[in-house]
């Protein structure tokens, strides 16, 4: 889904219930056949949420594609949304009585309902609470509204009463809906500085759900349960053998008494240890040794077949193995011995499991070495396990993604994979950074976990340049937003934008910043005071050809820097058509005409297939006859072409630092991965989307190079391309010839030259028959 959807048609447009549709039929039929019962029960709320929206959209509650998409809502309530960024109908904050809220109101003697709470809440006793609630930070805010009446208490206490009054009539009329009163906790709110992936809780859940490895366990039960209960047979087989021939002499009372023994011993361990079944095979040495004895135990003669059979399997497993008690039958179930007694990554897990229990559920964990150490004898003792035994990397890495710790050691840490990753991390360290503002320490607590809670809100589908909800739209976070300061808050924000910004580019270089992101950092850049235009990716599914105004000024900061540099040439930017457009953008306007229009031109001119020239004369890109999505992904690409996407602002305004060949190289190797992807791809659309991004941070960061380490890098290129499968160098040979002339002066599609771009209207030319050849060389 686009998460801020600041681009549509110029004119009004209404989505469709067609997604709804087939969203509530896939629900349906996971909730009738699926094979797992919570998938099941899952899919049931699904199809609910989904007949919701749906019953919505017809009786016109719902109008969804709009900021305030439920009739009725003000823009600051949190609804419900599903997949696709429609909303259900329902507030998030509303539902039955939660079991605080429950609780609360016994607490209080009055009735469970939450108008009830709410007027008890600006009683003597019930503002008392809220202010302990303030002073020990030991509360909860799982969703925005939570934080309302904590906050018409902060007003109270600090004799702002007409902004108090003002807030809780705002919040009246939905007292009997909505719940503003936050859950108590055991503990206060968690370390500015430290964020967490997850929660001891979901660690605990992860190692709980693994089960034991059936190819294992069969392989321990066949070494430690099954191999010596053979052996026992062979023994007891030989005691009737002469001349290495078993039953050669009549078996005596004692031999068929103790054979009747170990038939019930059989019978007792295959109740006990159902994983190998190789025993039940009636031709297998096991199965041989045991039907004959059950044969003649019950005083029956073998008939010669069997008794044949019995004799030949007796001979092979001592030709095979040796006499039972040898010195090299010994050593051989020694070692089997050894190896089926090592501890099963289930029986560890169980011990990880146990570990974290004693830890807080709902946070992360400071020191994850304690979780991870061999285990001690009490452990030992407790799961039979050998101590000292060492917790191995496979389960290691379910308790590491715990760490609480700075966002850069979770990176160096492996913690944070992925760009993707570090933007779900990131607005818990913006909660922490933006707080700083307010000088009282309960009033910043309260914005903090305000802020982490507003973040949890899922974004809605929204059409007509509409932007999503913004953190200061809420009526409780207006209310204080006087009590922020100005010192130094500012600079604050600006160092952690720079080093938010720093470690994204720097950790993932070839990695588009994805959107959660750059709203994330765009929340820093408006503390921080600075004019910063981040701009979104935009989704080509619902692109309706126009952009927001902040993407011509972005477009302008990325010209102003890159101003004849080997970016600018070989993505042959017009410094001058770019001031155009910005400059004639008219004042006002919510969309940037101008430079919509300059990224359809720069998009019909590519050499990936045409657009159509109908309405080349408007401010946009496509009629609703050529509308299409290959088609406005080529306009969005010379968008994020022109912008940079974000690289030229963050550097400019937010000051990262810039011109580092090795970021550069990285990104090329990013390419080269994501190139050898291609190969036999059934579906290679989007890697060749990635790649492009990639390629063009390649550009963007050689740029900004000295004119050595340029050259240098450019002669790295093709050493690093043949470390990949062969046919990487065959593929991208035709771009990296077009990126060596435009380094030398000319343009990259000259000769067998190629530019490289992630969007095509036609066959893209990285898929062309001929650059498949490299497979054998």
């Amino acid at each position: 889904m686009n998460e801020n959807a600041e681009q549509q048609r110029p004119r009004p447009m209404e989505a469709g219930p067609g997604y709804g549709y087939g969203q509530l039929a896939k629900a349906l039929a996971t909730a009738r056949n699926h094979p797992d019962a919570d998938t099941r029960r899952r899919a049931e709320d699904k199809s609910r949420a989904w007949r919701s929206v749906l019953a919505g959209m017809a009786n016109g509650k719902l109008l969804i594609g709009s900021r305030t998409p439920v009739a009725g809502m003000p823009v600051w309530v949190t609804p419900e949304v599903v997949r696709g960024g429609f909303a259900t109908g329902e507030p998030s904050a509303g539902g039955p009585l939660q079991p605080y809220e429950v609780e609360a109101a016994r607490g209080a003697g009055i009735p469970a309902e939450r108008r009830a709470l709410f007027e008890h809440s600006l009683t003597e006793p019930g503002l008392a609470g809220l202010g302990a609630l303030l002073d020990s930070g030991r509360y909860e805010i799982a969703v925005p509204e939570e934080a309302a009446l904590l906050t018409v208490a902060w007003l109270a206490r600090a004799g702002q009463m007409e902004a108090a009054l003002d807030l809780v009539a705002e919040l009246a009329p939905f007292a009997d809906r909505l719940r503003f009163t936050p859950r108590p906790s055991e503990r206060p709110a968690p370390d500015a500085d430290a964020v967490h992936r997850y929660t001891a809780a979901d660690a605990r859940h992860a190692l709980s759900r693994r089960r034991p490895n059936t190819a294992i366990e069969t392989q321990r039960e066949a070494l430690t349960v099954w191999a010596p209960f053979a052996d026992d047979l062979l023994t007891h087989w030989l005691r009737t053998a002469e001349d290495g021939l078993v039953l050669a002499r009549t078996p005596d009372a004692d031999w068929l008494a103790e054979g009747a023994r170990l038939l019930t011993r059989y019978r007792d361990l295959a109740a006990r240890h159902t994983y190998c079944t190789k025993h039940l095979k009636p031709r297998e040495n096991l199965g041989v040794l045991r039907t004959a004895l059950e044969v003649t135990v019950s005083g029956r003669r073998l008939p010669p077949r069997e008794l044949g059979l019995l004799r030949s399997v007796t001979a092979a497993m001592v030709r095979r193995r040796g006499l039972p008690g040898s010195a090299a039958h010994t050593a051989l179930r020694r070692a089997q011995a050894a190896q089926g007694a090592l501890p099963s990554y289930h029986a560890l897990a169980r011990v990880l499991v146990d570990r974290l229990a004693a830890l807080p559920q709902d946070t992360g964990v400071a020191r994850v070495g304690p979780l991870l150490a061999p285990l001690d004898a009490a452990e030992a003792r407790a799961s039979g396990l050998p101590a000292g035994t060492v917790v191995p990397s496979v389960l290691r890495a379910p308790v590491e993604s715990v760490l609480s710790a700075p966002l850069d050691t979770l990176v160096e840490r492996g913690v944070v994979p992925s760009a993707e990753v570090l933007a779900e991390l990131v607005p818990q360290l913006v909660a922490a950074t933006t707080a700083q503002a307010y000088p009282d320490h309960a009033l910043r607590t309260l914005a903090a976990a305000s802020y982490r809670a507003f973040r949890d809100r899922r974004s809605l589908l929204l059409l007509n340049l509409e932007h999503q909800v913004r953190v200061e739209e809420l009526p409780w976070v207006a209310a204080v937003a006087g009590e922020r300061s100005g010192t130094g808050a500012s600079d604050i924000s600006a160092t952690a934008l720079r080093r938010l910004a720093e470690l994204a580019v720097r950790a993932f270089p070839g990695t588009i910043l994805p959107n959660p992101l750059i709203r994330e950092l765009s929340v820093l850049a408006r503390a921080a005071r600075l004019d910063a235009p981040l701009v979104e990716e935009l989704a080509a599914d619902i692109f309706m050809g126009t952009f927001s105004p902040k993407f011509a000024e972005a477009a302008q900061v990325a010209a102003d820097l890159l101003s004849g540099t080997l970016y600018a040439r070989y993505y042959g930017i017009d410094h001058r058509a770019l001031s155009a457009s910005a400059t004639s953008r008219a004042r006002g306007r919510r969309g940037a005409p101008s430079f919509a229009l300059l990224c359809a031109e720069r998009a019909e001119r590519s050499s990936h297939g045409t657009l159509t020239t109908a309405n080349r004369d408007k401010p946009g890109v496509s009629s609703r006859a050529s509308w299409s999505v290959p088609g406005n992904g080529k306009v969005i690409e010379q968008a994020q072409i022109l912008t940079t996407h974000n690289l030229a602002t963050l550097v400019v305004r937010a000051g990262i630092t810039s011109g580092r060949p090795d970021l550069a190289r990285r990104s090329f190797t990013t390419v080269c991965r994501l190139t050898a992807r291609l190969h036999n791809n059934p579906r290679p659309l989007p890697t060749i989307k990635d790649t492009a991004y990639a390629w063009r941070q390649l550009i963007f960061h050689l740029s900004l190079c000295t004119p050595r380490d340029q050259s240098d890098t450019l002669n790295w290129l093709y050493e690093e391309a043949t470390r990949h499968a062969p046919h990487v160098i065959h593929r991208l040979a035709p771009a990296l010839t077009g990126l060596h002339r435009t380094a030398e002066g000319g343009t990259p599609d000259e000769g067998k030259g190629h530019s490289l771009v992630g969007w095509s209207t036609d066959g893209h030319w990285l898929l062309v028959e001929r650059y498949r050849r490299g497979r054998s060389g």
